[in-house]
């Protein structure tokens, strides 16, 4: 088995797909947000 060494893999690929999902989640909440408010101000 390889010796493993703790922090010396290479995680910037990983650290990107994070913060592209972390962005898509935070724009879905606003898009989410702003259609319940529209669909309330409509309803009302």
């Amino acid at each position: 088995m390889a010796d493993h060494k703790h922090g010396e893999m290479n995680i910037e690929v990983q650290e990107k797909t994070f913060d592209g999902f972390v962005k898509t989640v935070a724009w879905a909440c606003v898009v989410i947000i702003a259609t319940l408010i529209f669909i309330a101000l409509v309803n009302g």
